[in-house]
């Protein structure tokens, strides 16, 4: 099920919402089967745009940071679901250690750290955290607000991934991988290495992935009796792309895959009689911290890049060279944090909703990418039970419900992702 939260829409309930609401047993048996048939990664986090006529996520991360966003009554949620994760992967288990990204002194994910290691300490394991960083050599102690934090460096013995005097029975990874599985984590297969190294960025790519969730919005579309396109932004990819070329026709195909995706898109608004102005949102097809993308509104934009935006088109996290693009169709932003705009993000552990809060942004707007610098982050806080004296049925319904239901459905379209793209799975004639 997912947390009762307070969202930041305070409007009457649109129909999207209410569906979901009303047919929530049928949800949740339909996930309880789909979870009998896929594992869940065992953690991950989904950014969601509600544009008021469409609600839809628009990246699904798998080493999610930002732990410590949430808010303290969050903890046991995640904990518990921790817990069930744990026990069903490694119900021995006793250790645990976790890999962070490389160069970690960002106190924000240094937070992040404390809170990950806190929420898996108090679900029963040993915790540690062992850098794969060439560069840390020895033990590191820093101080995060009134905790220590410790990182040692990551050891191999044999075909084990540990620290010294510490054997964990499952490693879990907190660095994306972005340039590839590093030999100390490769061929470990006496211990359970989660989420999988064929998630790292150096291997995975968001059209595949929303490729697995336009599949699972087909079928849960089918179960609501809705368009699947209400839950599901289009999509389509083009390889090759080179926005360091400056000749004329470098980026024409692009251009035109633009223009193809926009006419898709006024054709849905038309069909549904939506007054604003589609856009598309171009972006790399891999990698994360909000890196490489852009919003389109016409594909003539496209002729007019500066030199600053194509440098900042053609590299992302690691300054890796992109090259692979994904051209989704914009979802806006219909949500305010202050007057800022703002949009949910979801955290989920094994099959659970956990939490999540809300990033926000006073420099951009409805259409714009928020996942830059300058965002902030608004906990969400739960909704207050009924009080004494309040009629049967006084209590709000669960508006974050239908966030929860979104985030579970990008998180089940990941594992059908992680299961085609797994390099060891055996295949059958």
């Amino acid at each position: 099920m997912v947390p009762n939260l307070i969202t930041a829409l305070t409007g009457p309930i649109n129909e999207l919402e209410q569906r979901m609401l009303d047919a929530m047993p049928a949800i949740e048996r339909w996930f309880r089967l789909e979870w009998m048939e896929h594992t869940p990664p065992l953690y991950s986090s989904v950014d969601i745009r509600n544009a008021g006529f469409k609600l839809a996520p628009v990246d699904t991360n798998l080493f999610p940071g930002g732990w410590n966003n949430l808010t303290p009554e969050m903890v046991p949620l995640a904990v518990q679901s921790a817990m069930a994760a744990i026990e069903k992967i490694c119900p021995e288990a006793r250790n645990l250690l976790i890999i962070p990204e490389n160069q970690t002194r960002n106190p924000q994910y240094l937070a992040n750290l404390v809170q990950l290691q806190h929420i898996f300490s108090m679900a029963g394991l040993n915790v540690r955290i062992g850098s794969i960083d060439p560069e840390v050599k020895e033990t590191i102690k820093l101080k995060v607000g009134n905790k220590e934090l410790v990182i040692e460096p990551a050891l191999r013995h044999g075909r084990r991934v540990g620290l010294k005097y510490f054997d964990p029975c499952t490693i879990l990874l907190n660095n994306d991988l972005s340039t590839g599985a590093p030999g100390i984590l490769e061929e470990v297969y006496e211990q359970f290495v989660l989420p999988p190294l064929h998630a790292g960025w150096s291997v995975r790519r968001k059209s595949r992935h929303f490729q697995s969730y336009e599949e699972v919005a087909k079928r849960f579309g089918k179960l609501m009796g809705i368009d699947p396109w209400l839950i599901n932004p289009m999509f389509s990819s083009r390889k090759g792309v080179d926005f360091t070329d400056g000749s004329e026709h470098a980026l024409d195909e692009l251009r035109e895959d633009v223009d193809v995706m926009l006419t898709k898109v006024r054709r849905k608004y038309k069909e549904y009689g939506i007054k604003e102005t589609p856009f598309v949102v171009v972006k790399a097809d891999n990698g994360t911290y909000g890196m490489g993308v852009m919003s389109v509104h016409d594909a003539k934009e496209l002729r007019q890049l500066s030199v600053k935006t194509k440098n900042q088109m053609s590299l992302v996290k690691d300054g890796q060279q992109v090259h692979d693009m994904i051209i989704q169709e914009g979802v806006q932003t219909v949500e305010r944090m202050d007057k800022e705009a703002a949009e949910p993000v979801v955290y989920m552990i094994d099959r659970y909703v956990v939490g999540g809060y809300y990033r926000a942004h006073s420099d951009k707007g409805a259409e714009d990418n928020l996942n830059v610098p300058g965002a902030h982050f608004i906990p969400l806080a739960f909704e207050h039970g009924i009080s004494p004296g309040d009629s049967v049925g006084a209590s709000a319904p669960n508006r974050f419900y239908m966030y929860g239901v979104v985030a579970r459905l990008a998180m089940l379209a990941a594992s059908y992702e992680l299961e085609a793209t797994d390099p060891d799975a055996e295949i059958y004639d």
